[in-house]
């Protein structure tokens, strides 16, 4: 039988070797619209929070002889139709308008139209970094668009707070990219 003392000794040498992730060490590299940047290096600095998505498996039951067997279903993708990142907002609202040109593309409430096509080329893409600030992986949203642009809260009894934005996206999957070479090669060509 294995050995399964786990004593507050074998945490910390575990935790020394491995230490842990912490909640700033991600970066959002790139938003796509149809290819092209939504935002530049400078304005993507502003996104404060955003999550990395989940999948879940769907389980089917399958009935047999009195008994209930449980086999995995199809793919589904935590959040994809509210994939929210939280933005500063900058004292032009310059990463706002850019929010509002793009939700108004998607559709027009004035003209009641939009482009109404599934993007692939439409993305955002995530990164995870090491203690060092190093991209250890990134993830990859496919067929993004927008679906919710939050409100901006002023409030002149304030004591100077930043102001803050919310944008939600829906996508259709993602990608997750591990090899780090590659990823440092990909990270690099968007910096150039």
């Amino acid at each position: 039988m294995a050995d399964i003392k786990q004593t507050i000794q074998d945490f910390y040498k575990v935790a020394q070797s491995r230490d842990f992730t912490r909640k700033y060490q991600f970066r959002i590299l790139d938003i796509s619209n149809k290819g092209a940047s939504v935002f530049d290096q400078t304005e993507l600095v502003y996104a404060t929070t955003a999550t990395l998505p989940g999948k879940n498996i769907s389980t089917n039951e399958v009935p047999y002889n009195g008994f209930t067997f449980r086999v995995p279903g199809t793919v589904s993708y935590k959040n994809s139709d509210a994939f929210n990142i939280q933005f500063y907002l900058d004292a032009n609202t310059t990463t706002r308008i850019k929010m509002e040109n793009w939700v108004e593309e998607t559709f027009s409430d004035e003209t009641t139209t939009g482009d109404g096509v599934l993007h692939n080329n439409s993305t955002i893409t995530l990164a995870q970094l090491d203690t060092q600030f190093e991209v250890l992986r990134t993830y990859k949203l496919f067929g993004v668009f927008p679906v919710d642009l939050g409100d901006i809260e002023y409030d002149m009894t304030s004591s100077g707070e930043l102001a803050t934005f919310q944008a939600g996206f829906a996508y259709q999957f993602f990608r997750r990219d591990n090899e780090i070479g590659d990823v440092i090669n990909k990270v690099g060509a968007l910096f150039s």
